[in-house]
């Protein structure tokens, strides 16, 4: 409320747990040549990902620093802009100004697990909760899809009406429509792993389970694989950051296990290399279906995980398999499905077309732009 007194600025303010979405909006805000100031408000994975940037300096949030506290505070108060990646029960007791505009920017491009008001657990939880959630949703003056079918999805998730839904595609999926990019990760990381160049790769991608936070097992069976495979394949190991493992897969399986799990890879670049994916219940096949790669879904507890969270329907471009041996026996036949691949990516990535940074920093700035050109008119 007190910050609330000073003038608004020409400021853009992300709050991230994730950041490569942000990352992308930023750096084609750069290439535009976009005048605002822009402040980054990191907590958790978002920190580590921006602590090298050349041109962003981090801003600790939700900490227990009053400095940094304040500064997040003054600049949400301040800035005509804010996007957010996640959740964030800030929202809930935050008013923005009028002018101020609230971009959720989702960290996932698809959905394979209902979350918001669709999540199934929500139901335990209290009266006080659930208009907490509600509340923060109502923040949202736009959310970013990169297809149809995934704004459905956010409009019931969310309750937010179709006029909220901005169709301008995912930013970080330019990734994939940049062949100098991919060819220069590709390289870079055959370069640091020989084995990377010499064999097929295997990349698995599982994500978290909330019991098994703190006490993670993996139900792989990596030795049957590196027996039946290791002559002609490795495998990436890229396990989601909330899980805490006690295990050294590459110590474990050397020359056949590459844990990327605490890497500064993005998970873009793993996936550019990989040539098949085994997943789950993640959000990453979207993004993988752009190279039109085979992919297959390690759901061993699908009809748990289905009752306890919800699955949306026509998720698993791919065959779904609750058994290694299974796993093992289709990589070595390699007789997928890519249609089905092909089919599922021009349903979920109807509008990320290697233009959606671009699309959305537009959308942001088109007053701007107009205003520009006005007076470059007169």
């Amino acid at each position: 409320m007190f910050f609330n007194l000073m003038p608004l600025k020409d400021k853009t303010t992300f709050v991230v747990t994730f950041g490569d979405n942000s990352k992308y909006v930023f750096e084609e805000m750069r290439r535009q040549n976009i005048q605002d100031d822009v402040v980054f408000l990191c907590k958790g994975k978002g920190l580590s990902y921006f602590k090298d940037h050349e041109y962003i300096v981090p801003v600790p949030f939700e900490s227990f620093n009053v400095v940094n506290w304040l500064k997040s505070v003054y600049h949400l108060a301040t800035s005509k802009k804010i996007f957010v990646d996640n959740y964030f029960g800030f929202l809930a007791v935050t008013n923005f100004r009028e002018e101020v505009e609230c971009i959720q920017l989702w960290h996932a491009t698809g959905a394979v697990k209902k979350f918001g008001l669709e999540d199934r657990s929500i139901t335990g939880r209290s009266h006080r909760a659930l208009k907490r959630f509600k509340a923060v949703y109502k923040k949202f003056d736009k959310v970013v899809v990169g297809s149809d079918v995934m704004a459905n999805i956010f409009m019931k998730a969310f309750n937010v009406k179709n006029e909220n839904i901005l169709k301008t595609g995912i930013p970080r999926t330019d990734f994939f429509f940049n062949e100098d990019a991919r060819k220069k990760v590709i390289s870079k990381l055959k370069l640091e792993n020989k084995q990377f160049a010499d064999n097929k790769i295997i990349l698995y991608a599982p994500t978290y389970r909330d019991n098994e936070l703190d006490e993670f097992r993996l139900k792989l069976d990596i030795g049957k694989m590196k027996q039946e495979l290791g002559e002609d394949y490795v495998l990436i190991l890229r396990l989601h950051p909330a899980i805490k493992k006690s295990v050294d897969y590459s110590e474990l399986y050397p020359g056949f296990v590459f844990d990327y799990s605490g890497s500064d890879y993005d998970i873009n670049d793993l996936l550019v290399i990989a040539d098949y994916l085994i997943t789950d219940y993640s959000s990453i096949p979207y993004e993988f279906s752009l190279l039109g790669k085979p992919m297959l879904f390690f759901t061993y507890d699908l009809e748990k995980y289905s009752r306890e969270r919800g699955i949306i329907e026509g998720s698993f471009p791919g065959p779904v398999v609750k058994e290694t041996d299974t796993i093992i026996e289709l990589i070595l036949q390699n007789q997928f499905d890519l249609k089905i691949v092909e089919d599922f990516s021009k349903k979920w990535n109807k509008y990320s077309n290697g233009a959606s940074s671009r699309n959305l920093v537009n959308y942001m700035f088109e007053e701007d732009f107009k205003e520009v050109k006005h007076q470059q008119a007169l």
